[in-house]
C-alpha cells in the first residue's frame, strides 16, 4: 500500500505534479549550508569567512527605524494599503527625479510592491499566455521565469559572458523566438556579475523591444550601488517608458532588507496592469512601513554611505584575491564580485565546475562563496559580511590571504 496521501497525484505540473516532494536533488544553497556546518565541525578553532551572504549586513538607518516606531502607533496606519499610499508613490517619483533624472507621474506611472521579488512574480501574469516566451539573462534572478512557466510559457535564456561585457547578445535571439516572446527581463546593475548597462545598450533594448513588440522589465534592485558613475535608469533613455517598466527595491541601497517594499515605474498601462494583478494577489504592504520608507527616500545620505562602504569593501576584496591568483576586477555595481572559478589546485583536487571549487573552499579553507555554473564556471563573493569597523574588514582580508597563501590555483 502506498504511503502517499490521496492528493499526491493532484499537485499541479508547474511544481512537479505527482512527483512533487519526492525529489532527492539537493538545492545549491542547501549544499552550501551543509558544507558550512561540516567546516565548523571539522575546524572548530577556525573562523568561517562567509562571503556567501546575499543581503545587507546593517539595519535600516536610525531615522527610518524611528519613523517606523512612530508610525506603528498611529491608528491611521492600521488599514489595508491595497495598491499603496499616494505619499509613498510621490516620494518614489521625487527620488527618481533627484537621483536618476527620470520624470514619472506618481499617480499613473508608479505603484508600490511588496518587494521587487513580488513584482517580478506578478508581472508575468499580466502578459503570459500558454506558448508565450520570456527572454531572461542567465545567470540571474529566476522568479519571473518561474512564474512564466506557471502560466504555461517558456523561458529563453540569454547567457551573460565576459566576452560581451556580461550584456545579453540580443542579435543572437532567433527570429522564431522573437515572434513568440512577450517579455524581456533585464537586471542592471547585474546580479551576480556586477556588470552595468550603458545608454548605448539600453537604446538597443528599446529598439529591440519596438521591433519585436516585446515588453521590457528592468530589475533595478541594486541601482544605488553603482560605482564610478551616476546610476543609470533604463527609464532615463529616450523611448524606454514606451516599451516597459523598471522595478525598484528599498532593500539593497537603503538597508531595508526584510521590510519588503519597492515600486514599479514606467508605462502607465503596464503599471495599471500590474496594479490590477496585484490587487487580486495581496492587500498591500503595512502603511507604517511605507511611511518609514518615505524617510529613507528623502535622505540621500543613506545611499551615499552604503555605496561608499560596499565600494571600499569590494576594492579590498579585489586586491586580496588578485594577490592569491584570481583574475578579479572591480565590478560596476552591486555588492557582489563575480570571478572565474579555478579548474583545480596544483598538487590537489581538480574542479569540474564552480560548485566543486566552492565546496573545496568551504570544506577545506572555511571560505564560503556561491557558485554559478549557468554561463561558465564562476564564484560569487559578497561583501555583505559582518564587520563593524574598517579594521574588521582588513582582518577579513588578511585571513582570506592567509587561508589561500599555500594554494596555487590552476586556471
Amino acid at each position: 500500500m502506498s504511503d502517499d496521501p490521496y492528493f499526491q497525484t493532484m499537485f499541479a505540473d508547474r511544481i512537479g505534479g505527482a512527483a512533487y516532494g519526492k525529489s532527492t536533488d539537493i538545492y545549491k544553497f542547501e549544499k552550501i549550508k551543509r558544507a558550512k556546518r561540516d567546516a565548523v565541525r571539522d575546524f572548530p578553532d577556525r573562523r568561517l569567512l562567509d562571503f556567501g551572504i546575499g543581503e545587507n549586513d546593517e539595519m535600516a538607518a536610525p531615522c527610518v527605524r524611528e519613523s517606523l516606531k512612530a508610525e506603528v502607533d498611529d491608528p491611521a496606519n492600521r488599514g489595508y494599503a491595497d495598491n499603496g499610499i499616494q505619499a509613498y508613490k510621490d516620494a518614489a517619483a521625487e527620488w527618481m527625479a533627484r537621483e536618476l533624472g527620470v520624470t514619472v507621474d506618481p499617480v499613473t506611472e508608479v505603484n508600490h510592491c511588496i518587494g521587487s521579488k513580488s513584482a517580478l512574480a506578478l508581472l508575468p501574469a499580466a502578459f503570459i499566455n500558454p506558448g508565450d516566451i520570456t527572454l531572461m539573462t542567465t545567470p540571474g534572478y529566476p522568479v519571473a521565469g518561474t512564474h512564466t512557466r506557471y502560466y504555461g510559457g517558456t523561458v529563453y535564456h540569454l547567457p551573460l559572458v565576459a566576452e560581451n561585457g556580461f550584456l545579453p547578445d540580443l542579435d543572437a535571439v532567433p527570429v522564431e523566438v522573437c515572434r513568440k516572446a512577450k517579455l524581456l527581463v533585464l537586471n542592471f546593475p547585474n546580479s551576480p556579475t556586477g556588470a552595468l548597462a550603458d545608454e548605448v545598450f539600453f537604446r538597443k533594448v528599446v529598439d529591440f523591444a519596438r521591433t519585436h513588440q516585446i515588453v521590457v522589465l528592468q530589475d533595478a534592485a541594486h541601482i544605488m550601488l553603482t560605482y564610478g558613475r551616476r546610476p543609470l535608469s533604463f527609464l532615463a533613455v529616450e523611448g524606454a517608458k514606451d516599451v516597459g517598466v523598471e522595478v525598484h527595491s528599498m532593500s539593497k541601497g537603503f538597508d531595508m532588507i526584510g521590510w519588503r517594499l519597492g515600486f514599479v515605474a514606467g508605462h502607465p498601462r503596464i503599471v495599471r496592469a500590474f496594479a490590477d494583478v496585484k490587487d487580486n494577489s495581496d492587500s498591500g504592504q503595512f502603511i507604517a512601513i511605507q511611511k518609514a520608507a518615505i524617510k529613507a527616500l528623502t535622505d540621500p545620505d543613506i545611499t551615499v554611505r552604503n555605496r561608499a562602504k560596499y565600494q571600499r569593501r569590494l576594492e579590498k576584496l579585489v586586491a586580496a584575491l588578485r594577490e592569491v591568483g584570481f583574475e578579479a576586477r572591480m565590478p560596476g555595481g552591486t555588492y557582489f564580485l563575480y570571478v572565474r572559478s579555478p579548474r583545480g589546485v596544483q598538487g590537489g583536487p581538480d574542479f569540474e565546475n564552480g560548485e566543486a571549487a566552492s565546496q573545496f573552499l568551504i570544506r577545506q579553507r572555511s571560505i564560503c562563496t556561491v557558485p554559478w555554473d549557468d554561463a561558465g564556471a564562476y564564484l560569487r563573493f559578497s561583501v555583505t559580511y559582518s564587520a563593524p569597523t574598517e579594521a574588521d574588514e582588513d582582518g577579513m582580508m588578511e585571513a582570506l590571504r592567509e587561508r589561500l597563501a599555500g594554494d596555487t590555483f590552476v586556471w
